[in-house]
């Protein structure tokens, strides 16, 4: 009872609102749309908890990606979309597994449950879109060869995960900006899975409810990066 006690203090008003609404909305969608994919639902309730913790820099919400992209990978290879499960797969899942040890091995000033926050010099920008980019050239053909579902979008969506796994991992805010991006992508190509079977609409209000919280995300660490600079 205390930790739950603890936990409730943790989290502000409004994020407990906030994961409180993503987590009816993605309730509501499920009753409304599929009704029978658990496991769209588990790895849904999941991803959203991450990024709540993930949005207050704590550790704890990079294990919960490790499992979210396990279930969103089975999910992805459902409708074809092996770019989403090679993505998430083989490049977010092992990223969220180094951000996770890295993540731990730089606690701020002492405190487990929150990271220190990390500034990218502009050489290192530079490298990270020259980086993209040519991730994004070779994932074209590799996801073409495979003749990936929606191929554009599902190529977009691999240089947006890339780019948020690479400043997720680098522990900078910006991280949530290209995640943001991503949802962005995945809302569209979900819906496009959801004309085919309305089951997926379900998936994609999902993806609605991501990218609030990574908007949230931004706009925090932000927060906390402001806060540990001003302390010595």
């Amino acid at each position: 009872m205390e930790q739950w006690k603890r936990l409730m203090r943790y989290f502000s008003r409004s994020e407990k609102l906030l994961w409180g609404g993503s987590v009816g909305l993605i309730l509501a969608a499920f009753l409304l749309f599929d009704r029978g994919n658990y496991l769209t639902l588990t790895a849904s309730l999941i991803g959203v908890t991450a990024l709540i913790f993930v949005a207050k820099a704590n550790p704890f919400g990079q294990f919960l990606v490790i499992v979210f992209s396990v279930l969103y990978g089975i999910i992805s290879y459902s409708f074809a979309y092996y770019g989403e499960m090679i993505t998430y797969l083989g490049m977010t899942l092992p990223m969220a597994v180094f951000s996770l040890i890295t993540w731990i091995r730089n606690p701020y000033q002492g405190n487990h449950a929150e990271v220190e926050v990390n500034h990218l010099r502009w050489g290192e920008g530079v490298f990270l879109v020259v980086l993209a980019a040519a991730v994004t050239v070779l994932f074209y053909f590799i996801l073409a060869y495979f003749n990936t579902a929606n191929l554009l979008p599902s190529t977009v969506s691999v240089t947006t995960s890339f780019g948020a796994a690479y400043l997720t991992f680098r522990r900078n805010p910006w991280y949530a900006a290209w995640y943001a991006a991503n949802d962005l992508v995945l809302i569209v190509l979900w819906a496009l899975a959801s004309t085919v079977n309305i089951m997926y609409l379900s998936v994609t209000v999902c993806f609605a409810a991501f990218f609030v919280n990574d908007l949230y995300g931004f706009i925090n660490w932000r927060r906390i990066k402001a806060r540990q600079m001003e302390k010595p």
